[in-house]
């Protein structure tokens, strides 16, 4: 199956590893570190010029990729859970 994640982005279902809300992870210094070091590398993929409201982490098309959604978690969260709400 297939997530929409905001704007024109669709992700493979098989291809994420998690689903982050960014208020609740952002509060601890490991993930503020492993967002920051993503940044660096290149592997973080902005979906909007607003503040993201979460966070997805894929294994495609690289090792890893985070892409910052506009959507909060829990509206991805009910997209995977109903395929018909996810397109």
């Amino acid at each position: 199956m297939y997530l929409h994640i905001g704007q024109d982005y669709i992700l493979n279902e098989e291809d994420i590893l998690g689903i982050f809300d960014m208020d609740n992870t952002s509060s601890s210094y490991r993930t503020r570190a492993f967002l920051r070091r993503a940044e660096q590398e290149g592997a973080v993929i902005p979906l909007s010029e607003d503040i993201p409201k979460s966070f997805i982490l894929t294994d495609w098309p690289a090792d890893t990729t985070l892409y910052l959604s506009p959507l909060a978690s829990s509206t991805l969260a009910r997209r995977a859970a109903d395929p018909k709400k996810s397109l």
